[in-house]
């Protein structure tokens, strides 16, 4: 072994605690990035490999009916590769002992020739349902997260209220789907609430009088075929079927849940290792800078014997890479279990036939050129200071430290103690370490600050959801607008209290070139059950006679309020008529249009009709009210707010606190790291003053404070600065993650800055212990022993 290399064991022999806490830091930042980029790397593996394997088609549009001697017209369409009709209903689905509203979307198969496309995978069963039992039950497949939610096993019965008529599902299976990776009512992660049901489409065909017909279909494209072209197309020929504008894969719900996941994934995959990464190249400067200025006279004697300076430079350069390798292999094992939790939450809420995380081979590379990267960044001064630096200076100590008057004194303050004024001075002496320290401090709490905000966001927006805005206690829907005569009947069902009417109408917006899909909702001019409450809890009222629309979608079509926009119904008729933008709101979930109901029917030129009512009720009623609703025919569906946020919070309340747990470990690592290495240096060059004070007659308890205070006054600095930069980090992320689909309030709670202040607090306290007992343990002999 070469001399150099024995000398570069025995210095990390020497400051091992230092290199592990250095290594630590690298290890959270590696982990971070490989945690968050290998699961989303899992996940867009598992959907594209569902994808090809399932046949997910490129196109979907929805209809009333249609002959199936159609489908050889649109084979025809230039660009369409392959065209598959199916029929498809929504249902009202109950289970026994259950007074929970079930939403449940039955879909039509062909057991004999099974799906060309979006195939169906069987998870647990005997293959494709079959005709009707002669009982009158219909067998079926069932989506395997409602099932496994609801503990249901083969020849489970499940009620369903198909076509006005009560029938029973006999569950022989359960499946996948590619449309239905994410499966939920509306965008929220409820499984116990919605459920997929395939069944043989010929007993669907019959139950629904649909036979030789279709009201769905699913399009494949030709290679080089140009979407847009092909969804027009489709969409003109269908028309006069009643079909809304087809949709391409990007607006598929199952798809869009799962591409706005991604991609917040890869951001805080990118956001949150740049800051551990930036911290651990300021912990190895301090380090190998401290290193450096202790071995002068070593670095002297081994130029003296003729090392040269590229020898030199590697040997310090091989020891920060040795320091930031062991941070990279514990990062690359801690990134592998934190990225299988995450992939594990992930399978909560995204159903694939095969998803196993795994770490993609250049996601490695990437993770160690940013590990290299930042030990060369971290100590490339340093080292070439070392290489600069001549023998002859070398055997000289270095100069002593340059004292004066602190700012405060020659601000004209007096009465400072001596001992603070020590300290300050020592501070002023060395501002640039300072101030880093302060950042990394500040950015530790920045990051607890990041981690529970997501927690405080889906409060808010639980609250401006859930609270403010549905203010109902049931939602029931119909199939087709009904005359509002219906609310009549509704309030007098048991337990109702109030009662009001909405008209939702799917169109497209249109301003020019600009061209947006959305959903118009119409509500009561004074709404008090289904309110419009924005990002700051205001409330907005559709009380004129144009549309409210949210700011995004504002910006999108390019319109401000007062400026028309064309308005195409992609139900019906496909009527179209121009509004006037009255109101712009900003809310936090979707691209929303608002129109007051009865000047929606009139722009529609339809009478008085509604297509949802919510419903108040008296405490306690809500079974009565959700069973007798099952008695109407006219109701497609039901849901229950109540419900839908037990389910919802059920698995977010988890998956929050996994979060937040994770984040505030690794804000601990980075305080630990930055105090931990300061106080020991501070130590080690400040040992023969801190002796001489011992010998003077100071205590162990003053002479620690000396040192322990410098670390105590940047703390007190960092924390308020801290959470500056936690609410800037913050605002930036929530920013980074806004999608056309949602939007994080930036709302940060008191008791979150109050957490993260005490997680750093505790982090700095522990390592303070630490080096106090150092300090106790002084060696003043050695430490007097100079070459003064």
């Amino acid at each position: 072994m070469k001399a150099l290399d024995r000398k570069l064991l025995r210095d990390l022999r020497l400051m091992w605690s230092q290199a592990l806490t250095i290594a630590l830091v690298v290890a959270s930042g590696i982990g971070g990035f490989i945690t968050s980029l290998s699961a989303v790397d899992s996940l867009a593996q598992a959907r594209d490999d569902f994808y090809a394997q399932g046949r997910f088609a490129d196109v979907f549009a929805s209809l009333k009916r249609a002959p199936n001697a159609l489908v050889a017209q649109l084979r025809e369409l230039p660009g369409v590769a392959d065209v598959q009709p199916s029929t498809e209903f929504g249902v009202r689905v109950d289970l026994p002992g259950l007074s929970d509203p079930i939403v449940g979307q039955l879909i039509g198969i062909d057991p004999l020739n099974g799906m060309r496309m979006n195939r169906v995978s069987v998870r647990l069963g005997g293959g494709l349902p079959r005709d009707a039992a002669s009982d009158g039950s219909i067998p079926a497949l069932v989506s395997e997260a409602f099932a496994t939610a609801h503990g249901l096993r083969p020849g489970a019965r499940i009620g369903a209220l198909i076509n006005g008529r009560r029938r029973t599902l006999v569950m022989v299976g359960t499946a996948l789907s590619p449309e239905y990776i994410f499966a939920g009512l509306w965008g929220m992660p409820d499984q116990r609430s919605f459920g997929v049901f395939w069944v043989d489409r010929r007993v669907l065909d019959a139950a629904y009088d649909m036979e030789g017909a279709f009201n769905h279909v699913a399009i494949k494209l030709a290679p080089q075929a140009e979407e847009r072209a092909v969804i027009d197309a489709v969409t003109e020929r269908l028309t006069r079927y009643g079909a809304q504008q087809a949709i391409g894969r990007e607006h598929q719900s199952s798809h869009l849940m799962l591409d706005n996941e991604i991609k917040e994934q890869r951001v805080l995959g990118t956001v949150l290792p740049t800051i551990f990464l930036g911290v651990a190249a300021f912990l190895l400067n301090v380090v190998v800078s401290r290193l450096v200025a202790t071995q002068r006279e070593q670095i002297a004697a081994m130029k003296a014997l003729g090392y040269a300076n590229r020898a030199m430079a590697a040997h310090y350069l091989k020891l920060v890479i040795l320091i930031v390798g062991v941070g990279f292999l514990l990062g690359v094992g801690l990134g592998k279990v934190l990225g299988t939790l995450l992939t594990g939450l992930y399978a909560d809420f995204f159903r694939f036939p095969r998803f196993e995380h795994h770490i993609a081979p250049e996601l490695l590379a990437i993770g160690l050129s940013l590990t290299l990267g930042t030990a060369v960044l971290g100590t490339l001064n340093t080292i070439a200071a070392t290489v600069r630096l001549a023998p002859a200076e070398a055997m000289r100590p270095p100069a002593p430290g340059r004292y004066r008057r602190t700012l405060l004194e020659r601000l004209g303050v007096r009465g400072i103690a001596p001992a603070l004024r020590m300290i300050l001075r020592n501070i002023e002496r060395q501002p640039w370490r300072t101030g880093l320290s302060i950042a990394g401090m500040a950015a530790a709490v920045a990051i607890v600050v990041l981690g529970n905000f997501f927690r405080d966001a889906i409060e808010v927006i639980v609250d401006r959801q859930f609270n403010l805005s549905l203010r109902s206690d049931v939602t029931v829907w119909a199939a087709d607008p009904l005359t509002d005569s219906a609310r009549l009947e509704l309030a007098r069902l048991p337990g109702v209290t109030a009662v009001e009417s909405t008209r939702f109408v799917n169109v497209n917006l249109v301003n020019g070139p600009r061209r947006e899909r959305t959903l118009i909702r119409g509500y009561p001019a004074a709404p008090q059950l289904y309110r419009i409450i924005d990002a700051d809890a205001r409330e907005t009222r559709p009380d004129g006679v144009g549309l409210v629309l949210t700011d995004r979608l504002a910006d999108k079509l390019a319109l401000r309020p007062g400026d028309r926009v064309r308005v195409e119904v992609l139900e019906g008729r496909g009527r179209v008529f121009e509004a006037v933008v009255d109101k712009t709101v900003q809310e936090m979930m979707g691209l929303n249009a608002y129109m007051e109901r009865r000047a929606l029917n009139r722009a529609l030129g339809e009478d008085d009709v509604s297509t949802g009512f919510v419903l108040g009720l008296e405490r306690g009623s809500e079974a009565r009210l959700l069973d007798a609703t099952r008695g109407l025919p006219r109701v497609a569906g039901a849901f229950s707010k109540a419900s839908m946020l037990r389910n919802m919070q059920e698995l977010s309340a988890r998956n929050i606190r996994i979060m937040s747990t994770i984040m505030t470990a690794f804000a601990a690592v980075i305080a630990v790291g930055v105090v931990y290495n300061n106080a020991r240096i501070a130590l080690a060059e400040r040992s023969w003053e801190l002796a001489s004070l011992r010998v003077l007659g100071f205590t162990r308890a003053e002479v620690s404070g000396l040192l322990l205070g410098e670390l105590g006054l940047a703390i007190a600095v960092a924390i308020p600065l801290g959470m500056v930069l936690g609410w800037t980090l913050v605002h930036g992320v929530a920013g980074l993650l806004a999608s056309d689909q949602f939007f994080f309030p930036v709302l940060i709670r008191p008791r979150t800055y109050g957490w993260a202040a005490l997680a750093v607090l505790a982090a700095a306290g522990a390592s303070a212990l630490v080096v106090r007992r150092r300090i106790d343990r002084l060696d003043m002999v050695s430490a007097l022993k100079t070459r003064e």
